[in-house]
């Protein structure tokens, strides 16, 4: 958002302050305003969107606290939609809802507020990037939306590519030369039926409208989170919607925070919508030092991650255009061939802050006093996540937005119209227990109520790289499942009077419970686990299942009876080395050696069975 001369600006294109009630302004005077312009409320030229108009009148809701606001206070009209800035500079950036530079404006303040109607660009104008131009774009070639003209390498780990921004076309009449150039600078003229247009390095994009693709494609490709309990048993795939629904306490951000460190995306945008502020500190503490390695270059993660906070104590209604702001920034590294995962912390305060507007709209409540439109806002978020295929060339490129949403549903409530609205959208869902986080049990994802709709959709992807998981991930849901309908027969009779086969699947469900499912997040050896070592760990738990069952039951007739009591008592040491498999440090130890040492084990387990039986 530019700063524009105030003294330039015309009457006829200023309306009047006519109420005011909280982040809602009723304006007088506003004939030709359109939905979703962009307005300045007041004489600090608070940021504001009409979202009503009726009449000579416009309701507006201002993304900044009114309280000096009073009745016949000027507002300006901007003739534009709430819009961004999209180009190198992005990464490692932390912008408020409305994308304004929290850094930049720190620095020019020199206060720990944001004062009100401060103007400043998104994207620092006096930084020169090297532009490397492509060498498939020349003069009176043709190019049209999405054309890759160029490259600036914006970091170790991004690459930015410089797009012709979508709707536009044209032939090229002059190509800047490779050198640095500053993100306003010209850098390509292009003419079409005899009018030239001037490109600079960055584009700007309205929130509200999803930025147009080439064709939605089926995603098919794991996003590998290092969460054992996520990608064994409920994967989401690059391109897909999560909800993790979950009570106060029950590990929701960390999960979201381990998602944005470890996962397999290209680029992360970390939107923290309406919950404490500790946790973005947390994430601008935390982020610089962890690293990751790239071309055998150590590199901080932050070069891939922006961030976008809009915390509790900032105004409530920016919390929606913190949101749309997120998936704005997500869609323009998608469009260059990323693969790019959003974090909404959390989308349950961003449904307060609708609540709220719609409730001093006067608007006919809904459930819980969400407003009727609840579910269609929220969908509308969601269906902008996806694998397409991109616009223009020269190059095909493919890319992904995937889309991680938080819920935090009032006392841990998965009725709550927020929740309930988003288990009709998304197709992961990753249930967060209390008990569990009470029992210290992290990640607290309830493996009986958490579901993934996307595993047909990675079939492929398993059969070609790890042949035998796909039965293996069933055999461990269908122990877990049986272990929750003994667990009610173990509390009224005791485990002594199971069948030996129940003590079997007992005593390895609290195996793979305590040994496969936890993870301790704060570890060097636990807290990112990659798939090799997820797959392996869980083959040894499994083949011990089936030994231990095949061992009992084909001895059950025969005078040398097998029980649980013998395996126990002959494989303690077998037992503690399936316990220990998780402390394998992968960084420390390497693929090679983790797989050799757990098909040892494995080795050592079925020649141990076959001397039990004899």
């Amino acid at each position: 958002m530019a700063p524009t001369n105030r003294h330039e600006t015309k009457e006829s294109e200023y309306g009047y302050v006519y109420g005011v009630s909280g982040p809602v302004v009723t304006a007088e005077k506003m004939a030709g305003a359109a939905m979703y312009e962009l307005v300045r409320v007041g004489h600090t030229e608070l940021v504001g969107e009409i979202i009503r108009l009726e009449g000579d009148f416009a309701t507006i809701q201002v993304y900044e606290e009114t309280s000096a606001v009073t009745i016949g206070d000027p507002v300006l009209r901007t003739g534009k939609p709430l819009s961004v800035e999209l180009g190198p500079g992005i990464m490692e950036s932390i912008f408020d809802g409305i994308q304004r530079p929290l850094e930049a404006i720190a620095m020019n303040t020199k206060s720990i507020y944001i004062p009100k109607g401060v103007r400043t660009n998104a994207l620092d104008r006096q930084k020169k990037w090297h532009f490397i131009p492509s060498k498939r774009v020349t003069i009176n070639s043709h190019i049209t939306g999405g054309d890759v003209i160029g490259t600036v390498q914006e970091n170790e780990l991004i690459k930015h590519s410089i797009m012709v921004p979508p709707n536009c076309f044209g032939t090229v009449t002059s190509i800047a030369c490779a050198g640095d150039y500053s993100v306003d600078e010209i850098i390509l003229e292009a003419e079409f039926n005899g009018v030239k247009t001037k490109y600079p390095m960055f584009q700007i994009w309205p929130v509200r409208t999803p930025r147009p693709v080439a064709e939605k494609l089926a995603a098919d490709y794991p996003l590998l989170c290092g969460q054992r309990v996520l990608d064994a048993l409920f994967p989401c795939v690059q391109g897909g919607t999560t909800a993790i629904p979950g009570a106060f306490g029950c590990g929701k951000t960390v999960i979201s925070q381990s998602l944005s460190k470890y996962s397999n995306s290209d680029a992360i945008i970390y939107v923290g919508c309406g919950e404490r502020g500790n946790e973005m500190s947390e994430v601008l503490r935390d982020f610089p030092e962890l690293t990751m390695e790239v071309d055998g270059v150590t590199t901080s993660i932050m070069k891939r991650t922006a961030l976008v906070a809009n915390t509790s104590n900032m105004p409530v209604a920016a919390r929606e255009a913190s949101i749309y702001t997120g998936i704005t920034l997500s869609e323009y590294f998608r469009d260059m061939g990323l693969n790019v995962a959003m974090m909404a912390d959390s989308t349950s305060r961003w449904a307060e802050a609708l609540r709220e507007i719609s409730g001093r709209l006067g608007e006919m409540p809904a459930d819980s006093g969400y407003p009727a439109y609840l579910a269609a806002r929220l969908a509308s978020f969601y269906e902008r996540a996806g694998k397409v295929k991109c616009l223009g060339g020269p190059e095909i490129r493919n890319g992904s937005v995937t889309i991680v949403g938080a819920v935090s549903p009032p006392g841990g409530d998965f009725a709550d119209p927020v929740t309930s609205a988003t288990l009709g959208i998304v197709q992961v869902f990753w249930g967060l227990d209390k008990k569990l986080a009470q029992r210290k049990h992290f990640p607290s994802i309830n493996w009986l109520i958490s579901y993934s709709k996307y595993m047909r959709a990675l079939d492929d992807y398993y059969e070609k790289n790890y042949p035998e998981f796909v039965s293996l991930r069933t055999k461990c849901r269908e122990i877990l499942q049986e272990e929750e309908d003994l667990s009610e027969i173990v509390q009224l009779v005791g485990k002594a009077s199971l069948a030996e086969s129940d003590k079997i699947t007992l005593e390895v469900a609290k195996l793979i419970k305590d040994d496969f499912l936890q993870q301790n997040g704060y570890t060097p050896y636990d807290r990112y686990c990659p798939f090799y070592k997820t797959v392996g760990m869980l083959k040894n738990m499994i083949g011990f299942y089936d030994l231990a069952r095949h061992a009992v039951e084909t001895t059950a007739q025969t005078d040398s009876k097998v029980t649980w009591k013998v395996i126990e008592d002959h494989m303690k040491p077998l037992m503690y080395e399936l316990t220990s498999m998780k402390f394998k440090n992968p960084s420390t130890e390497g693929e090679e050696k983790i797989k050799k040492d757990y098909e040892d084990l494995y080795d050592r387990m079925v020649s141990a069975f076959r001397n039990i039986e004899e």
